[in-house]
C-alpha cells in the first residue's frame, strides 16, 4: 500500500465551536477607539454596520463560541477540509522535513473566506437585513460573500479594488454568477470614491470606505468585512482546530513550524491561533510565521499604533501594525494581501513576540507556486504562494541541518483565475516592487496621533 497522503476527519469531527484566542492571551489586546473622542467604542457605535451577534463576538472574552446549526449545515458541504502531506514536493526538495498543507480550496467559492461569509450572512438575515455591502481585493472575499448571500436570499454589493477589477475580469464574473453586483473602486457612487480620480488603481482601504459609506445610509443594509476584525478571525479558527486533529491522525505529536500568508490577517489567524493556544499551554512549541509581500510589509516595516481601517476615516481607530491609511500599495498580483493594516489580534500577538513575521518578493513566491503546481498538482492563488515560499525556505533549511521538522501550511484559494499573473511570471515580465523608505514615511505621516 502507498504511504498515506490525505488525512481526513469524519463529518462528526467537524468543529462545533469557534475558538477565541483573547481568552488565552497573556495580556489583553488594546480596544478600538472612537475617532472623535478616542474612547473605547461601544456596541452602539458598531450597530449601524453589524448585527448584535457579530458585535458580541467582536468583544467577547469567552474561549469558545458555538457555531449555529444553520452555519454548520453549510460548512458540511465542504468541511472538514483535507490535510495533505506534500510528499512529491518533499522529494523534489530532498528535505527530511514533513510538509503538510491544509487545503481550503475545496470550499464552494474556492477559499477559506466562506468560513466567515456564511455566518456573517446568517446573522444579518435573522436580523431582517436584506442587503450586504463589502470590499474585495483579488475577489475571493467578494465571491464568498456573494455565495453566502445567495444561500440566504440577500443582495450582495461589492466594491472591487480598481487594479484587480481591471486585471481579473473572471473574478468579477464569478461574483456575478453567484448573484453579487460589482463596482470598480474608487467609484462615482460615494463621496469616498469621488475623492480619487476614476482611473486610480484603488486600495482595500478605499473600497472599505465606499462599502461602509453606503451601508451606513441604508437601514436595510449592513456591512460585511472579509478580514481584520475579531469576529472574522474567530470564524476562521475552524481550519486550525481541524488541523490539530488531522496531525494526530497522521501520527504527529504537533507542528514545528506553522505558516500562513497575511494581508488583513484572517487566513493566517485561522491556522495560527489554535496552534498558539497549544503553545501557550505548553503542549507544543511551534514557530508560527506570518508571511506578507515586500511591497506591502505591514508587520515587518509598519508601525504599531492606532489607525483607521479605511482610507476615508469612517471606521473606528484600531491598534495595529499599519503603513498608514493613506497608503496605496503597488499593483502586485496578490491582491488579497494589499492592505495597509493588519488585524489587531494578529498585530498584538506579533508585538508580544508570540508570532513571527517575514516579507517576501513576489517572484520568489511565484517560483514556489510553480514548483508546488508541478509536484502537487494544485495551482495556488498568489496570496497562498507567499506561505509556500516560506515553507520552501524552511524545508531547504531542514535539508542543510538534517532536521526532520513538521511544517504546516494553510493553502487557500486556487490560481485558475490568476493565470494572467502566472503568464507574467513564466514569460519573465513579473517584477518585484519593494516599498521604498520614502514612500513608507510619506504614508505614515497621515496616521492619527493618539495619546
Amino acid at each position: 500500500m502507498p504511504e498515506p497522503r490525505k488525512f481526513l476527519l469524519d463529518d462528526s469531527e467537524m468543529p462545533t465551536h469557534w475558538y477565541n484566542i483573547v481568552a488565552d492571551l497573556p495580556t489583553p489586546p488594546p480596544p478600538p477607539l472612537h475617532p472623535g473622542t478616542h474612547q473605547p467604542v461601544g456596541p452602539d457605535d458598531l450597530a449601524p454596520l453589524f448585527p448584535p451577534e457579530l458585535i458580541a463576538q467582536e468583544v467577547t472574552t469567552e474561549r469558545w463560541v458555538e457555531i449555529p446549526e444553520a452555519v454548520r449545515e453549510v460548512y458540511a458541504q465542504y468541511r472538514p477540509s483535507p490535510l495533505i502531506r506534500a510528499r512529491n514536493l518533499e522529494q523534489k526538495l530532498g528535505t527530511p522535513a514533513r510538509i503538510y498543507y491544509k487545503y481550503e480550496g475545496v470550499s464552494p467559492a474556492g477559499s477559506h473566506k466562506v468560513n466567515t461569509s456564511v455566518p456573517q450572512a446568517y446573522y444579518n438575515k435573522i436580523n431582517g437585513i436584506t442587503r450586504l455591502t463589502t470590499e474585495t481585493g483579488a475577489g475571493q472575499w467578494g465571491t464568498a460573500l456573494s455565495y453566502a448571500c445567495a444561500l440566504f436570499d440577500m443582495q450582495c454589493e461589492v466594491w472591487q479594488v480598481g487594479a484587480s477589477f481591471d486585471t481579473k475580469p473572471q473574478r468579477r464574473t464569478l461574483i456575478e454568477t453567484f448573484g453579487g453586483t460589482v463596482h470598480r473602486s474608487p467609484s462615482r457612487m460615494t463621496e469616498s470614491g469621488k475623492a480619487f480620480p476614476e482611473d486610480h488603481p484603488g486600495s482595500l482601504g478605499i473600497a472599505i470606505s465606499e462599502a461602509v459609506e453606503l451601508a451606513a445610509q441604508d437601514p436595510e443594509a449592513k456591512y460585511a468585512l472579509g478580514s481584520v476584525l475579531n469576529h472574522v478571525l474567530l470564524h476562521q479558527t475552524v481550519t486550525g482546530e481541524e488541523t490539530l486533529k488531522q496531525l494526530a491522525k497522521a501520527g504527529e505529536s504537533g507542528a514545528d513550524v506553522v505558516i500562513g500568508c497575511a494581508g488583513g490577517g484572517s487566513n493566517f489567524a485561522g491556522i495560527a491561533f489554535p496552534f498558539l493556544r497549544e503553545k501557550l499551554a505548553g503542549n507544543q512549541n511551534p514557530r508560527i510565521i506570518a508571511v506578507e509581500p515586500s511591497s506591502c510589509p505591514t508587520l515587518t516595516r509598519g508601525e504599531y499604533r492606532y489607525d483607521f481601517g479605511d482610507t476615508a476615516g469612517l471606521t473606528p481607530l484600531m491598534k495595529m501594525y499599519t503603513l498608514g491609511h493613506d497608503f496605496v500599495p503597488s499593483t502586485i498580483h496578490a491582491g488579497g494581501l494589499r492592505y495597509h493594516g493588519m488585524a489587531p489580534l494578529v498585530s498584538h500577538t506579533v508585538h508580544e513576540g508570540l508570532i513571527e513575521a517575514t516579507a517576501l518578493h513576489q517572484t520568489e513566491c511565484f517560483e514556489a507556486a510553480v514548483e508546488f503546481a508541478r509536484t502537487e498538482g494544485i495551482v495556488p492563488a498568489p496570496e497562498s504562494s507567499h506561505a509556500l515560499a516560506q515553507a520552501r525556505r524552511e524545508a531547504l533549511e531542514a535539508k542543510e541541518t538534517g532536521e526532520e521538522k513538521v511544517i504546516v501550511v494553510l493553502l487557500s484559494g486556487h490560481g485558475l483565475l490568476e493565470l494572467g499573473a502566472y503568464d507574467s511570471f513564466l514569460t519573465g515580465r513579473l517584477e518585484d516592487d519593494p516599498l521604498s523608505e520614502d514612500d513608507l514615511q510619506a504614508a505614515l505621516a497621515g496616521v492619527p496621533q493618539v495619546n
